[in-house]
């Protein structure tokens, strides 16, 4: 019997992939290859009238057919990248999005290069906020949490493959898992907030996903509440507080911040201009 080529492989599996709502077909295509075959896309690219041995287009079905299930490539693969940095990522842990990076982007501005800074990173999963700052601020020591023992075994092996020394990892829910004898100049967190019954959660990725880390009662809003309270007992005057949320939950979070005690409220829009971060501070010591 004949074998598929690379590229009658990759046509056929396009073709396959081709009736989900959403997809690339081709690159899910190429990327699920290169899996099945250990070589970069850039392999198949170079070889395509390459024929596949029997156990390798098995390998290749079995992960098509996963695919075409719904279950998402960064489950497959196990990786996602963000902010340049190459992640593990599991169904214990939420797949790091694009927008989330400009939660990093802002924790950045917060933190000048150089100074020595304490920074939270609430609800970590696979660490990528936590590591993104930590690549760029490494004199910044930072403690990543999660309540999920699971998804903190996963941050904590993706900090040590990346050499970052500088975050420590601990367990527990939100601001009770910091240390209750420091003060940290920023605070931030990507926490569930989708509503409970929100048909998105049934769409794309999500159903996949870990649910305590994705739905947060009727309004979306009640682990971002629990943060809000927390925070400034964790905060030193002057402290920032950072938190991702829906594009349209961020009057509700302004007003939670303004109920809280902070200043300097704000809420920043993502790439797509749509309100994604909101911030507060906690009042300074005078002048």
């Amino acid at each position: 019997m004949t074998r598929p080529t690379i590229r009658e492989a990759l046509r056929e599996a396009g073709a396959r992939l081709a009736s989900r709502a959403g997809a690339a077909p081709r690159l899910e295509a190429e990327i699920l290859l290169g899996l099945a075959l250990d070589k970069p896309r850039s392999h198949l690219h170079a070889w395509p009238d390459k024929a596949l041995r029997p156990q390798q287009q098995t390998g290749f079905r079995d992960l098509i057919e996963r695919r075409s299930r719904g279950e998402p490539i960064a489950y497959i693969t196990g990786r996602r990248e963000f902010w340049s940095l190459e992640l593990r990522v599991t169904p214990d842990t939420l797949i790091p999005r694009p927008e989330t990076e400009r939660l990093v982007e802002r924790a950045l501005e917060l933190t000048p290069e150089g100074r020595p800074l304490r920074i939270a990173d609430l609800g970590t999963g696979c660490g990528a906020i936590a590591a993104a700052i930590a690549s760029e601020r490494p004199r910044c020591r930072i403690t990543a949490t999660d309540r999920c023992a699971a998804a903190l075994r996963v941050a904590e092996a993706n900090f040590r493959r990346l050499g970052l020394t500088n975050i420590t990892p601990e367990s527990g829910e939100w601001c009770a898992a910091l240390p209750r004898d420091e003060g940290f100049d920023l605070i931030l967190s990507n926490p569930p907030y989708v509503p409970d019954g929100d048909p998105h959660l049934e769409r794309g990725d999500l159903p996949w996903e870990p649910r305590d880390a994705l739905a947060a009662g009727p309004d979306g809003l009640s682990e971002i509440r629990r943060i809000i309270g927390q925070a400034p007992s964790h905060l030193v005057p002057g402290g920032w507080l950072l938190l991702e949320h829906g594009c349209d939950q961020g009057a509700g979070v302004r007003e939670l911040l303004a109920g809280n005690g902070f200043e300097s409220i704000d809420t920043l829009r993502d790439l797509a201009g749509r309100e994604r971060i909101t911030e507060g501070r906690i009042r300074p010591h005078p002048a």
